[in-house]
């Protein structure tokens, strides 16, 4: 009889999640991503730029099931595009600057912040 590798199926069913949460709730997989990378990866830092490269790929996908099925014009993400990537480039800076500790920190009142937000609306 075969043994059943509990590693795997929690990485399956994490990376399955991180498309659902995506796809669902714009950007969420991040959240699950973090969380994977860093059962994956010693280094926080690793874990969250690996994390955005991830969510970079499946929001991708995401963004062209909209499109294809008419659920979102592109023109209404444009006045947003700039500052986003400007928020990228200043947050890829940002994060070679600060220690793990803070980072994990930051990450956690983010972390509540939204989570109250979400419950209170």
């Amino acid at each position: 009889m075969k043994k059943i590798n509990f590693n795997k199926i929690k990485f399956y069913l994490g990376s399955l999640s991180i498309g659902l949460s995506n796809a669902m709730f714009g950007a969420g997989g991040g959240i699950f991503a973090v969380w994977l990378l860093k059962e994956l990866l010693p280094d926080n830092k690793r874990a969250h730029a690996a994390a955005v490269a991830v969510v970079l790929c499946v929001a991708i996908i995401s963004a062209a099931g909209y499109l294809k099925n008419g659920y979102v014009q592109f023109s209404d993400a444009l006045f947003f595009i700039p500052g986003g990537v400007l928020g990228a480039i200043l947050g890829t800076y940002i994060l070679n600057k600060i220690s793990p500790r803070l980072l994990k920190k930051i990450f956690g009142i983010f972390m509540l912040w939204a989570g109250i937000r979400l419950i209170r609306k």
